[in-house]
């Protein structure tokens, strides 16, 4: 087994499985994927759950919003004018390629579906590889902040490495499956939460044990 699978092992003992991500339709995933950047899931859901309330979560009752209502709406994720102008080119995205239907956009082949998505202002590898593997069950890795500081921490990456670099790292040591995907994700992210901590590590407490070498240096894991 190597390290990769290893360490997966060893989280889904210590946490169990995660059951991530949260949300009731495609479309609740997609949303929040684009209102998650930059802000904690508390926040998140707390806006999905005003949306739901007013029975805005449908894509056309969401696509056809104005901006600035829109923005109001998802305010309590923080940075949302600018949150509202991103997810407005995403449903606008969908709208004008797959006629609003996220069926069919979930039907297209993974690369050609991620490069178009790529193109999107304001989406990113992350939330894009967030969209494909829990809003479409796509088998793509999602690499974040989390995963560079944990793997780099204990040498398994390069400090240095971006973000595809990693992804294909994960790819070429893991089995192509979306249910692992999912899970080793969110295992990472609850790692990092609880122990993998940009300042102030609790590297004696955490299941992966102390990094052989490791010096924190609190600066040195922005990605």
């Amino acid at each position: 087994m190597n390290r990769v699978a290893e360490i997966y092992e060893v989280l889904l003992a210590h946490f169990g499985p995660q059951d991530w991500w949260p949300g009731d339709t495609p479309l609740e995933i997609v949303v929040g994927a684009v209102l998650t950047q930059n802000t904690n899931w508390t926040n998140v859901s707390r806006a999905i759950e005003g949306l739901k309330k007013e029975g805005l979560l449908s894509f056309d009752r969401l696509h056809g919003l104005q901006q600035e209502l829109l923005a109001e709406k998802i305010r309590p994720a923080g940075y949302y004018n600018l949150k509202a102008a991103r997810l407005k080119n995403l449903l606008d995205f969908i709208a004008q390629e797959y006629d609003g239907s996220l069926e069919a956009m979930f039907a297209e082949e993974l690369h050609s579906l991620r490069e178009k998505i790529l193109t999107i202002k304001g989406i990113g590898p992350e939330t894009a590889d967030s969209i494909l593997l829990y809003g479409g069950n796509k088998p793509v890795f999602v690499v974040d902040a989390y995963t560079h500081r944990i793997f780099a921490r204990h040498g398994i990456v390069a400090e240095e490495e971006g973000y595809h670099e990693i992804q294909e790292y994960f790819a070429l040591n893991l089995p192509e499956d979306v249910p692992l995907y999912n899970e080793y994700h969110a295992l990472i992210v609850r790692t990092g939460k609880e122990f993998c901590k940009k300042s102030r590590p609790l590297c004696s407490r955490c299941p992966l044990g102390e990094p052989v070498g490791f010096t924190y240096a609190p600066d040195s894991f922005e990605f």
